[in-house]
């Protein structure tokens, strides 16, 4: 660092108290309270990153376990105690919410910002100075970027490459054939205008088979299958959904029936038989012949509904039922009620797929279709990675949708925006300079990060990539064997992906650079409790990272 720096501007000079800094016992000190927290973040995340990256086996708190190698849920399962910690994970889920991608970027170059920046405030720079210069080198950036965006998804084009690099982040593996499923999916969907909208894209998954046994059903289909008699509609279906159980709602507060003889528990169950048989018999006059609930499903309910034909389908996720709520266009009902506005689709049928089951519900349009991708695996933890991926690349089609434009893939775009900010920062003077070349140093962190993944000689690769990048060609990127054209092997990212990953980065770093200490406030006796104690020793050991993650206090 200080060789670089020495190319741009220099440094001002720390006033009086630089020689007591450099004290042996000041340069143990670590500048920036956040950093080792970062640092261990970035521990954790960092074998994950880029197409080559190793998968975490995670045991949550609950006790069920999770096999990812995605950023943000890996760090959603993590324990963290230190604040810092805590403030790159939010900034993490809100890139994975928006974006659907990129939450390793962001941890991983908030740690390289923040390390550059301890650099540049032992050699003098004072913080203030330091925000700004990482303000103005990240407006730089950010302008830069729209400049590497050379190709643009076409409309009539394939989203394969497109949406590859997304699905393959999420996914296990067999990530080439999901990605083709999830751009079949998408492009089914697509409306006229070129429109997209998310929600006519289902996902189901099924256990039994492999990934290569998946495939598309037209409609939306549910990993469910029929309570009662009635197992189809073959025409007209005219949907309820209830987010209740489908029988008398319970109530809300405890309630004791007194009760002073048989007589009275006879007309106690009578009346509830007859409230019973009214509701179902409103939802057959209002022309309701399939019921979806989300909850438990009542026998005397099911009686009824089974006399008047009405097909009883009991759901098993509340995302199903917001997803059929958004394509049906009817309301999600909390009692037993008609809803003001059924849902129309052409029928509903039960389908079986190898050794599962899955309710179809067949779209009415023909014109903008729903399709629903069935995913079959062999392991709920395969099967969550999938969804998971198939979810996140319908994610990043609907952005190419708002804004097409692509970046070259495999650090090909980090590594071009590292040159360009080192040849402008060592022309610059004053604190701009150093921090623009920090800025690049950080940059190029990242396909280090990936040629470490892939398992090939970093020094060798990141050699090569710096003399074609120089010679002017900034599509060359990191592979499995070494550096490829990315046009070549349509290797892409989404512009968009890309600028709100920057944005949240400079975010969270301009707010950890400005911390100068970490002051935690006394608890009280009763959250000094310990619900389930546990001894120090073994808390120590359980818990590794909680205790990396939580720093040193002075």
């Amino acid at each position: 660092m200080a060789s670089r720096t020495a190319a741009g501007a220099r440094l001002p000079e720390r006033p009086g108290p630089r020689r007591r800094a450099g004290s042996p016992r000041a340069q143990g000190r670590h500048l920036l309270r956040s950093l080792p927290a970062a640092q261990t973040l970035a521990r954790v995340i960092r074998p994950c990153y880029g197409p080559q990256g190793r998968q975490k086996l995670l045991v949550t708190a609950r006790g069920t376990t999770v096999l990812t190698g995605y950023a943000a849920a890996i760090l959603r399962a993590l324990e963290l105690e230190h604040p810092a910690a805590r403030l790159l994970r939010e900034a993490t889920h809100t890139q994975a919410e928006s974006s659907g991608d990129g939450a390793a970027f962001v941890v991983l170059l908030a740690e390289a910002l923040l390390l550059q920046a301890e650099h540049l405030l032992r050699a003098g720079l004072p913080r203030s100075q330091l925000r700004e210069a990482y303000a103005a080198a990240t407006a730089e950036t950010l302008a830069l970027l729209p400049s590497l965006a050379i190709r643009s998804l076409g409309p009539l084009e394939d989203p394969f490459g497109a949406l590859y690099s997304v699905v393959n982040t999420h996914a296990v593996s067999g990530a080439d054939c999901l990605t083709k499923l999830v751009a079949q999916a998408c492009w089914a969907t697509k409306e006229l205008d070129g429109g997209f909208r998310r929600e006519r894209v289902g996902v189901c998954t099924l256990r039994g088979g492999r990934l290569e046994d998946s495939c598309l059903l037209p409609g939306l289909a549910l990993c469910a299958e029929p309570c009662g008699q009635v197992t189809a509609v073959p025409g007209g279906a005219r949907v309820a959904l209830f987010v209740c159980g489908f029988g008398l709602a319970g109530p809300n507060a405890p309630a004791t029936a007194r009760l002073s003889g048989p007589a009275d528990l006879a007309t106690f169950r009578k009346g509830s038989e007859r409230l019973i048989e009214k509701q179902v018999a409103q939802l057959a006059s209002a022309c309701i012949n399939v019921a979806v609930a989300w909850g438990d499903i009542d026998e005397n309910a099911l009686t009824q509904a089974d006399k008047h034909n009405i097909m009883v389908i009991r759901a098993t996720s509340r995302r199903d039922m917001v997803y059929l709520s958004e394509v049906l266009g009817t309301p999600l009902m909390c009692h037993l009620l008609s809803p003001p506005k059924p849902g129309k689709c052409r029928r509903v049928y039960q389908q079986e797929l190898g050794e599962g089951l899955a309710v179809v519900f067949e779209w009415e349009c023909p014109g903008t279709p729903a399709v629903t991708l069935v995913l079959r695996g062999a392991t709920a933890q395969g099967l969550q990675g999938a969804e998971q991926a198939a979810y996140r690349g319908i994610d990043a089609y609907f952005q190419l949708c708002q804004d097409p434009r692509l970046l070259p893939g495999a650090g090909a775009t980090e590594m071009a925006l590292a040159k360009m900010l080192s040849e402008k920062g060592s022309k610059l003077e004053g604190p701009n300079g150093p921090a623009f070349l920090a800025f690049a140093q950080a940059l190029r962190s990242l396909p280090e990060t990936l040629a470490e993944n892939a398992g090939l000689a970093v020094s060798q690769v990141m050699a090569e990539m710096n003399r074609a990048h120089q010679a002017g060609n900034f599509l060359v990127g990191v592979g499995v064997e070494g550096v490829i054209n990315v046009a070549q092997e349509e290797v892409w990212d989404t512009l968009t992906a890309k600028a709100r990953g920057l944005r949240a980065v400079a975010d969270v770093t301009l707010q950890l650079v400005n911390v100068d200490e970490i002051v935690v406030a006394k608890q009280s006796a009763t959250y000094q409790q310990d619900s389930n104690p546990v001894p120090k020793k073994a808390k120590e050991c359980l818990f590794p990272v909680k205790d990396q993650l939580l720093g040193t206090m002075e």
